[in-house]
């Protein structure tokens, strides 16, 4: 059975116009949530919205506000955003290209599948697809959901096309203000030299399956076993090791993954390698 879409609209490129799905790339079902409860006798607390003057407040009394001076708010009611309101027009308008390369990705926010939209669609789908992919370009554009304007990219995925909303530039901390204490100095050469050796040692393709949520793991852990009514065994945290001179940490490390890579002394490899030496002695 076909993943039930969240968004139906359409992809438009200039006058190519087609009819596309969206699906959340994202599940948010494997993650554990926890309720909070009575103390005493575990039931499930309800929040409540309070009136630091008044008490409790019900849900017609409640108005937004926007906070312009200290503890001074005016309200902005559903009129005034009815005024702003930007009509839903159900399409994703692109409106530049860009190289793959220029996307940084701190802009990324939400991503979601895109689809062609029935079996007409998937022409004029693939034709785009497939010109991105060749150009290795991604598409900036725009479309309106609930009301709420989103910039986006679209970049191609195996046989499909993936979207993602993007944070706009004021939502972006400049990161001068975090970096600016760091200084400019000399890099040692040497210690240079086993540092790039270190990261090459450690280089390889990327596959997220060796990536598991460990907090969430044991956290299921923990839950079954109070379930049972046995003890949780929880894994102790790892040491942390001794601070030590940077050029020995960058040589042993780099001793120690050579190490982790090197066949056991039984290896068929190894073992292939002492009978060449004998055939040749």
């Amino acid at each position: 059975m076909a993943p039930r879409a969240s968004w139906t609209g359409f992809l438009r490129l200039s006058l190519v116009t087609i009819p596309v799905r969206l699906y959340n790339a994202i599940s948010s079902t494997s993650k554990v949530s926890l309720n909070q409860l009575h103390k005493n006798c575990h039931l499930r607390l309800r929040q409540q919205m309070v009136c630091p003057a008044h008490g409790k407040v019900e849900k017609e009394e409640i108005v937004k506000g926007y906070e312009f001076e200290k503890d001074r708010y005016i309200v902005i009611d559903d009129a005034d955003l009815e005024k702003i309101r930007l009509e839903t027009t159900k399409t994703v308008e692109l409106i530049q290209f860009v190289d793959a390369k220029e996307l940084d990705a701190i802009y990324l926010n939400t991503p979601y599948y895109v689809a062609p939209d029935g079996p007409v669609a998937e022409e004029g789908f693939r034709i785009v697809r497939e010109a991105m992919r060749q150009a290795n370009k991604v598409a900036i554009g725009r479309v309106v959901i609930s009301a709420k304007e989103q910039v986006v990219a679209l970049q191609v995925k195996e046989k499909g096309l993936v979207l993602n909303t993007l944070h706009y530039v004021e939502e972006i901390r400049n990161s001068a203000a975090y970096f600016e204490d760091i200084k400019n100095g000399n890099v040692d050469k040497n210690q240079l030299a086993l540092a790039e050796q270190l990261v090459n040692s450690y280089t390889g393709p990327f596959d997220p399956t060796k990536f598991t949520d460990r907090y969430q793991t044991a956290l299921l852990e923990i839950i079954k076993a109070k379930i049972e009514g046995s003890e949780p065994v929880v894994t102790q945290r790892a040491e942390v090791g001794k601070v030590i001179n940077l050029m020995d940490a960058l040589k042993q490390s780099l001793a120690q993954n050579v190490a982790k890579k090197k066949p056991p002394a039984g290896s068929v490899k190894t073992v292939a390698q002492k009978q060449k030496k004998l055939k040749k002695a």
